[in-house]
């Protein structure tokens, strides 16, 4: 196939790159400032299976390095087997708060986690680093990369999510064996989280953990450099 042929080809699978309509573009970044990762608020509310379905589309959607695409996504339903992943987290959690002193112990066994239990939902992501094989274009030199692209499809899955009124809670505190046993999960996978899933009945203006005193959120203008590393913005 001639080079002008081929440009033809490509180019039939161009589309427009304008911006986003007023409200449309508001609606996007309402989306990105008032997601939140929901703890204990779940309503017992079914998930539908379309709107589940858009939430897992849109995390495939993702971008990935290489475009090799790592994710594997879990979905399970099941009150046992949430139970199972629960008593995981709940003998690694104890072990995280045994690592904090004093007040901040304190402050951190108080706040809830029982998502596991209560999202109707739960969905453990994964990635899969042989999925487009020992050399991938983009990852040369840097092993990261597929983990990376893997948690963009978590940021994909939870912005979907809270356009739909759905929460969705992150939960990293469980020894990864114990997830690989109740999910069956290869040892050559990594797992990236667990998330619950559902409706929720209001969300917090502010994210939790800056609520509950836990920390706040840096101001915008000490995390951007200009030019090189420490160097602020005029």
């Amino acid at each position: 196939m001639g080079l002008s042929r081929l440009s033809d080809q490509f180019h039939r699978h161009l589309v427009a790159s304008s911006a986003f309509s007023e409200d449309d573009r508001e609606a996007v970044y309402r989306a990105i400032m008032t997601r939140r990762d929901v703890r204990d608020q779940f309503l017992d509310d079914p998930v539908p299976d379309d709107v589940l379905q858009r939430l897992l589309q849109a995390a495939h959607a993702a971008p990935s390095v290489g475009f090799m695409q790592p994710w594997n996504f879990i979905v399970v339903r099941s009150a046992e087997r949430r139970e199972a992943v629960w008593q995981a987290f709940s003998r690694a959690n104890d072990e995280a708060a045994a690592m904090f002193a004093d007040e901040q112990q304190a402050r951190y066994r108080s706040l809830k986690l029982e998502g596991i239990r209560k999202a109707p939902v739960g969905i453990c992501i994964t990635c899969d680093p042989d999925r487009a094989g020992p050399l991938v274009l983009g990852r040369t030199h840097n092993a990261r990369m597929d983990s990376y692209s893997t948690v963009c499809a978590v940021q994909n899955m939870w912005l979907a999510a809270r356009a739909e009124g759905i929460g969705i809670g992150w939960v990293s505190i469980f020894h990864q064996q114990d997830l690989r046993d109740i999910l069956g999960i290869p040892e050559s996978i990594e797992i990236i989280g667990w998330f619950c899933l559902g409706y929720v009945d209001a969300l917090y203006d502010q994210p939790e953990l800056a609520i509950k005193g836990w920390r706040q959120r840096l101001p915008l203008e000490q995390l951007v450099f200009d030019e090189a590393w420490g160097r602020s913005r005029g």
